[in-house]
């Protein structure tokens, strides 16, 4: 299982002691669990006051893009190791927490799609499926279409989560696909 905390792109860390209750339940359970950390690429938005609308967007997908490289490097990382620490490659899942969620669908998403990030993973590669807690797929061109067909899904929500959409928050096309959407 590789996670990836939650903290909107501006903090959080891969350690929290609010994870080792699900991190010690996965590995009770048989499973190894890497956690790792990304970029946070929001951290500079609090110090940018004059920003616009556009300015907003394209920080905010660069932010998600950067947690995605990062969840493929690290994931490389593991399929470079996978014989040394007994990893079976054709089992690795993603899980993570809002903004790790987001990261987690985003990188399903680029996967399927074959997006330019995804090329650092041997073509071959598929997660075995996405475990996301209140994630969201961010789109600037409409509806996300996955192009091949994604991993298994386990998609856990609430209706009334204020942070990230459970079903969609979009206008022109560009917003956050949530949940249900996905579904």
């Amino acid at each position: 299982m590789m996670f990836v905390f939650g903290g909107g792109f501006v903090g959080g860390q891969r350690d929290n002691d609010m994870y080792s209750t699900y991190f010690n339940f996965l590995t009770d359970n048989g499973y190894d669990v890497v956690s790792i950390d990304y970029r946070l690429g929001l951290k500079q938005l609090s110090s940018t006051p004059d920003i616009t609308m556009k300015g907003v967007i394209t920080l905010l997908n660069n932010a998600i893009n950067m947690a995605v490289e990062d969840l493929f490097s690290a994931t490389l990382f593991v399929l470079e190791n996978a014989d040394e620490w007994q990893i079976d490659t054709h089992q690795i899942v993603t899980s993570g927490s809002s903004a790790g969620a987001i990261t987690v669908l985003q990188a399903e998403h680029a996967l399927c799609n074959m997006t330019p990030s995804a090329a650092v993973l041997p073509a071959d590669f598929r997660y075995a499926g996405v475990v996301s807690c209140a994630g969201a797929i961010f789109s600037t061109h409409g509806k996300p279409k996955f192009e091949s067909q994604p991993a298994p899904m386990m998609l856990f929500h609430g209706t009334s989560d204020s942070n990230v959409p459970y079903h969609k928050s979009s206008i022109m096309g560009i917003g956050f696909y949530g949940s249900k959407h996905i579904v």
